[in-house]
């Protein structure tokens, strides 16, 4: 397969799959554009074998082969990946642009925690998950947008991907609970408030929760919007609608945290829209 048919099939899953992740990269050049697709691409292709319905030992057996995957696109083996479009546009990606490709191996140790039923004590404890299934996407992201100080933009990108996840946690709390059996509220929180490790308890508690947790969420975006002035004005607009979209969503969640108990939540394309045209002309979340 060649390159531009790998990143056409890439742009494409995007478009299908990433209901938030593509109102941000549509603002960027092409070549970036096309390099953030594969990133989502295979970012998507991790989550869905954590997400996915095979035992776990077949899901642990996936990953191990998306690590070798990747160990071979690192090292620059072009015939690793022939066939397969999302490799060959992320092997191309990967030549263009300084990424940090064991990010992704770090992707593949966060969606490993999911399918071993990994619990969380603390709030650093849940940090620790954060930073492995989203700081990663920043600092992936962050590869293709470059920044006038690379060491400190490295670090707001993953603060801003951990608020990001929390952020997907709130909004998530009933359906992975119900879908995957999961809770990644931390038990000692969830301790605090009085909360059973299903969600059981008074009502009002776990509200109360749920806000503690929002509260923690909007400090990480405090920090890791930080990263804006540090990008160029196409960058720093993706990056921005990305934010923006799930800091509303945080948003509603704080006005209203029972909407998470009635189902999943989420904004209608109008509103994305014109969150992604503020960040283009204002560069603001």
């Amino acid at each position: 397969m060649n390159v531009p048919e790998a990143y056409a099939r890439c742009e494409a899953i995007t478009a299908e799959q990433a209901r938030n992740f593509s109102y941000g990269i549509r603002l960027l050049p092409r070549e970036k554009r096309q390099a953030m697709s594969a990133l989502y691409a295979m970012a998507r292709r991790i989550d869905d074998v954590g997400d996915g319905n095979a035992p776990p030992d077949q899901k642990l057996s996936d990953l191990a082969a998306i690590r070798k995957d990747l160990a071979q696109i690192s090292s620059r083996d072009k015939t690793a990946s022939a066939d397969d479009p999302v490799l060959v546009a992320l092997a191309d990606a990967a030549q263009r642009f300084s990424l940090p490709m064991s990010a992704l191996d770090e992707l593949v140790d966060g969606c490993e925690m999911d399918v071993n039923g990994t619990t969380y004590r603390t709030f650093d404890d849940l940090v620790v998950y954060c930073r492995r299934v989203a700081g990663t996407v920043g600092r992936l992201s962050l590869g293709v947008y470059g920044s006038s100080d690379t060491e400190r933009a490295v670090a707001l990108a993953d603060a801003l991907g951990v608020a990001l996840q929390i952020t997907n946690i709130l909004r998530d709390v009933v359906e992975d609970l119900a879908d995957m059996g999961r809770v990644y509220l931390p038990e000692q929180d969830r301790e605090r408030f009085g909360i059973g490790p299903g969600l059981e308890g008074p009502r009002d508690r776990l509200l109360a929760l749920i806000l503690f947790e929002a509260a923690r969420a909007e400090q990480w975006y405090e920090e890791g919007l930080q990263l804006l002035p540090l990008l160029d004005r196409r960058s720093r607009a993706c990056t921005a609608a990305m934010a923006g979209i799930y800091r509303r969503l945080l948003t509603t969640i704080q006005h209203d945290p029972e909407a998470v108990l009635r189902g999943r939540i989420s904004l209608g394309g109008g509103q994305k829209a014109l969150i992604a045209a503020r960040a283009l002309t204002r560069g603001a979340a």
